[in-house]
């Protein structure tokens, strides 16, 4: 006797009682209107409802859903900093566009040093480093992620979710391997916060918006915080028919049975007013009194282009006039990639397609926001691209022109099975500008990049571009972008493995992260092999790109956070005429010998390297924190574990010492430069 799921997916891949509408096409004029009223905002929001609606239980009823796209020495005097109430210099957060920064759940400024660890931010006094030592505390409601710090507040970002579930049908599908929306909101806290007095951190205003950060961005005193809130279906949504041995054998009553729902479901969803999707937030004032935020139907703006049904709000709050709380600009669809310069924000979201299918291909829309306004975000246009954009180092903004690089992918169906679908990938760069018409019109590509290879990393720097592209070996490519209209790829330079981070350190010289992959002996990455790679690439001239310098660092096993989030890459160079620092944090397992427990090989750590752009990278030494635990646990049962080191500060004194911390969970370490096994001074959170 077959099993009841093998029935119900026989029975969904038979059940074909209609053939569901094709998937809108691609959009090659996008834009946003804003809701001219609340008639019109619900309109637009129960016609997207419905056809998301109606796409899903398609793919169940006509048995789409199985388809998928197959794809230091002791005994040495410690140096202590020479008398300075700041350093000469210091390191800070490590950001993509000068002048505008990005959140991290470390901060500082020279002297002090902010962390957010599990619910709690911790203000440490840093300088001098001999004096390192935590001030105080303040428990942040929710579940506290990244941070601004501007002069006397710090800008706090906290998450605090809810989950539940839409509905009692939510059980089937997860018993029988189908994807029924489930509901789940998150609410994010902005809770300002008064650090001027480092021991006694005080909470200034609070602000509750429905949605999860997609990043934010800080200019001055205006901070934008982009949010993706999901749609709250409404209760009397049902995904799936109620569970009946008879009815899910049956193809085609099952099949009847999900289009009669479909019509239940849309007399619901057209019954619902648009308050009931997006709740309105909440403002806390330092009385206790809580005040709404709702939302004004105009402030919501409405894409031509096909996107799943949610809401992307741009918040934007000036710590300057806190009285004057929040202001939104939303847009009904999907969150994508961030980008920000000083006076433009770009989000890109990627076309919606409903479901796969042979002959479809990626493409993403680009919505441009003017940031002028230090209040407020105001609407300028949009356009498309080819492909998706992997991250915002993806994205650029130089004198007028978007330049944006993608990796492109085409859908084609599997010979072998009908269900699945086969992708080629390539990359390719594409130059927008605006018409003048609240379009950005694509002026100039470059297609392709590499063919048959997805992007890896990306930098602009002035007219130059840089890529790295993957298969099984990693070209680095260099284009001239000094004629928006004609860009050109010069050259590539074929290496091993691949680079994730590409960092600027003059005007001819890339400091990478990545990964060394040998090549096997069928001529494919050999992961046994593998290695944290760090390379200094010379592209003084872009038609002879040249690797100068290559470090490998630890084992197969080793690990870095620097080689997915550049906040963890600390590059610090005070003296342009000297050699640099680099410090990223790492984490490494050794094999122990056979009488060691294999507790004791864990390394986690900061690295520090002497880069020198005429060619050289040396290692400088590490500085751990291993000898610091933390007890979890209560009652009878607890347990400890040793942070993982995660950020680094670098700061220099008015004598040209440079000292070293390293940031953890567990609190921060500092030791000078010079003598890194030696350190200074030990800064551990109190739980």
């Amino acid at each position: 006797m077959l099993p009841d799921r093998l029935f119900l997916l026989l029975a969904l891949a038979a059940a074909c009682s209609k053939t569901p509408a094709f998937p809108a096409d691609i959009q090659t004029r996008a834009a946003l209107s804003r809701a001219s009223s609340c008639d019109a905002l619900t309109q637009s929001i129960q016609d997207t409802a419905v056809r998301q609606m109606r796409s899903q239980m398609d793919q169940w009823k006509d048995g789409l859903a199985g388809g998928g796209i197959a794809t230091a020495a002791g005994g040495v005097p410690l140096p202590a900093a020479s008398p300075g109430a700041a350093p000469a210099s210091y390191s800070t957060t490590n950001t993509q566009v000068e002048g505008v920064d990005e959140a991290d759940f470390v901060k500082n400024d020279g002297t002090r040093i902010l962390v957010l660890s599990g619910h709690t931010l911790f203000t440490a006094k840093s300088w001098p480093p001999q004096d390192l030592a935590v001030a105080g505390k303040l428990d942040v409601e929710g579940w506290p992620l990244s941070m601004f710090l501007d002069g006397g507040q710090a800008v706090i970002f906290s998450v605090i979710w809810a989950q539940t579930s839409q509905d009692s049908t939510a059980s089937i599908c997860l018993a029988n391997l189908l994807p029924c929306p489930m509901g789940g909101a998150s609410t994010t806290k902005i809770t300002v916060v008064d650090v001027s007095d480092l021991a006694a951190p005080s909470v200034k205003s609070e602000t509750y918006l429905p949605g999860s950060s997609a990043g934010a961005r800080r200019v001055g005193s205006s901070v934008r915080l982009v949010l993706s809130d999901s749609i709250r279906w409404p209760a009397g949504v049902v995904w799936m028919p109620p569970y009946d041995p008879a009815l899910y054998r049956d193809p085609s009553k099952l099949a009847a049975a999900i289009g009669a729902l479909e019509d239940k479901n849309e007399a619901v969803i057209r019954a619902t007013a648009v308050a009931k999707w997006f709740p309105p937030g909440e403002r806390k004032l330092q009385d206790g009194t809580v005040i709404d935020i709702p939302y004004s139907c105009t402030d919501f703006y409405l894409s031509n282009a096909p996107e799943r049904l949610g809401l992307v709000t741009v918040a934007t709050l000036d710590l300057a006039h806190l009285d004057a709380g929040v202001s939104r600009a939303s847009i009904v669809g999907e969150p994508g990639t961030l980008y920000a310069t000083r006076d433009h924000l770009y989000l890109a979201s990627q076309h919606w397609w409903w479901w796969p299918m042979a002959g479809q291909r990626d493409y993403t829309y680009i919505h441009e926001f003017d940031i002028g306004d230090p209040a407020a975000a105001a609407y300028l246009g949009s356009g498309g691209v080819e492909g998706y954009v992997a991250d915002s180092f993806a994205m650029d903004e130089q004198g007028g022109y978007l330049r944006v690089a993608t990796t492109t992918t085409r859908y084609e169906a599997d010979p072998n099975n009908p269900h699945w679908f086969r992708n080629l990938s390539s990359t390719r760069l594409t130059v927008l500008a605006p018409d003048g018409s609240g379009s950005l019109k694509m002026v100039g590509e470059v297609a392709p990049i590499v063919d048959g290879e997805r992007l890896m990393a990306a930098r602009f720097v002035g007219d130059k571009g840089y890529a790295v592209t993957f298969r099984n070996v990693d070209p680095l490519v260099t284009l001239d972008l000094a004629d928006p209209a004609h860009p050109r790829k010069v050259a590539e330079l074929t290496l091993t493995g691949f680079s994730s981070y590409l960092q600027p350190i003059d005007d001819t010289h890339l400091l990478a992260i990545g990964q060394e992959l040998p090549l096997d002996s069928t001529g494919r990455p050999d992961f046994s092999r593998r290695a944290v790679e760090l390379s200094l690439f010379d592209v003084s001239d872009l038609a002879n790109p040249v690797r100068t310098a290559q470090v490998l660092v630890g084992t197969a096993s080793a690990y870095s956070e620097a080689l997915w989030d550049h906040h963890a890459f600390n590059w610090y160079r005070p003296d342009p005429a000297q050699p640099g620092l680099l410090a990223i944090p790492f984490s490494d397992w050794v094999q122990p010998a056979a009488a060691q427990p294999w507790w004791d090989n864990f390394v986690s750590d900061v690295r520090v390297f002497s880069v020198d752009p005429a060619g050289k990278i040396a290692p400088a030494g590490s500085l751990g924190m291993s000898d610091a635990y933390i007890q979890q646990g209560t009652g009878n049962w607890t347990w400890f574990y040793r942070p993982w080191v995660r950020r680094s500060v670098m700061a220099t004194d008015q004598a040209g010492n440079s000292f070293v911390y390293a940031i953890s969970d567990a609190g921060i370490r500092v030791a000078p430069l010079s003598t890194l096994g030696s350190p200074l001074g030990t800064a551990l959170f109190p739980r």
